[in-house]
């Protein structure tokens, strides 16, 4: 695999923290079309990352269908390796996917279900996960039970109770997200798997919005199975997520893609993907690289700060809801905000078409509003351009 030779150094430079972020937005390629405030989809890749991915897709051309069969398995091997030290767990619990939900369908469909089996969710679970649910409840007779997490909780033990109170002696496994996908709330996951497991049950989170945003490990959670997609805050080239799964668990799931591997200790059984394009994976190694050079815990503490910023700026203003829990450690850089005098689309259409800022609407699941993801390249001068968008519409 060629070696990294990024257009970066091994460190960052000792300049006050306004230099440092201007230094970092340089190293994106933005639109002068709108303001992106929705990263939360897809994280636009650096171009250090970037320049490297075109490196990794020309070795791979050039090499063909020798490197395919000679290289790709141990640059593979590699990635592994060093996402296992990013996320926290031993590489032999963890596969490269192609997201999150090929991560978490993989449990959710290859787990061994009998009628009468029961399973939990929450209402603001993602879609895709909550349809593999139905299906698996139409195929095998599963039964499906929902809660609905507050937006702003009192406590942990109210969420891990809302969990509790729908376990019964059929409950098998609950899906819980470590961060929720339209709001931003960090859930107390380590506390939720706790209880489970006292219960005898399975923990499934789905952690698509976690890796690259704030540094965890995933062995300090304790969960069963870990679901992410690394396109989103790790900013790794579209077509890379992952999925841990803890040893004791991995011989019972069957795979979506039947591999070579016959070992059921073994989790690349569970990671045939045929014929794919391997330089993206290769390209996890340089998003890592670019998050280390940032430094992770520093990364967490921008995507905190932008976040308070507009949150503090709008939190009186009349017609704004809130829809983000206050609490530092149940927030990080994903927030949603509504306004009571227009619907989530109109306003995301408004601060598009009037504003020039880019949102995405989230009207369902006691959420109304519109989710705002800034990024390490977003400016305080953007957000003021946003607070002020806000105050002018919430008076429309």
């Amino acid at each position: 695999m060629p070696q990294s030779n990024h257009n970066f150094p091994s460190q960052l430079p000792k300049v006050p923290e306004s230099e440092l972020w201007k230094t970092i937005r340089d190293q994106y390629s933005l639109t002068s079309e709108y303001i992106n405030l929705e990263s939360g989809y897809y994280n636009i890749i650096p171009n250090p990352t970037l320049e490297r991915l075109q490196v990794h897709l020309h070795h791979v051309n050039f090499e063909g269908s020798y490197y395919m069969r000679n290289q790709l398995e141990k640059d593979r091997k590699i990635m592994r390796e060093k996402l296992g030290s990013v996320v926290g767990c031993a590489p032999d619990n963890l596969i490269v996917t192609r997201n999150t939900t090929e991560s978490l369908d993989t449990i959710i469909s290859g787990y061994p279900w009998k009628a009468g089996d029961e399973v939990i969710y929450a209402l603001q679970d993602y879609g895709a996960m909550k349809l593999m649910f139905e299906q698996v409840a139409e195929r095998h007779g599963v039964k499906v039970n929902i809660v609905s997490v507050p937006n702003h909780p009192h406590s942990d033990e109210e969420i891990v109770d809302l969990y509790a109170s729908k376990i019964t002696s059929k409950t098998k496994m609950l899906m819980v997200c470590h961060m929720i996908n339209i709001t931003g709330q960090i859930l107390p996951i380590k506390k939720i798997c706790a209880m489970a497991h006292q219960k005898g049950v399975e923990v499934l989170v789905d952690g698509a919005h976690c890796v690259g945003h704030f540094p965890f490990s995933i062995s300090d959670l304790d969960c069963d199975y870990y679901g992410s997609s690394l396109h989103k805050w790790l900013a790794a080239p579209l077509g890379n997520g992952l999925l841990y799964i803890a040893s004791e668990h991995i011989p019972k799931i069957w795979p979506l893609y039947a591999d070579y591997e016959k070992d059921r200790t073994k989790i690349k059984r569970l990671n045939h993907l045929g014929t794919h394009p391997a330089y993206i994976t290769l390209g996890i190694q340089d998003a890592i690289d670019y998050l280390n050079w940032i430094g992770p815990k520093r990364k967490e503490e921008r995507l905190r700060s932008l976040r308070r910023f507009w949150m503090t700026a709008l939190k009186d203003v009349p017609n704004v809801v809130i829809n983000t829990p206050w609490d530092p450690k149940r927030a990080c850089g994903i927030g949603n905000i509504g306004l009571k005098n227009i619907t989530p689309h109109t306003l995301a259409e408004r601060l598009y078409k009037e504003h020039s800022i880019f949102t995405v609407a989230i009207d369902y699941a006691n959420v109304k509003g519109c989710r705002i993801t800034p990024n390490v390249f977003t400016t305080f001068e953007e957000l003021d351009h946003f607070i002020a968008a806000i105050k002018k519409l919430a008076k429309a």
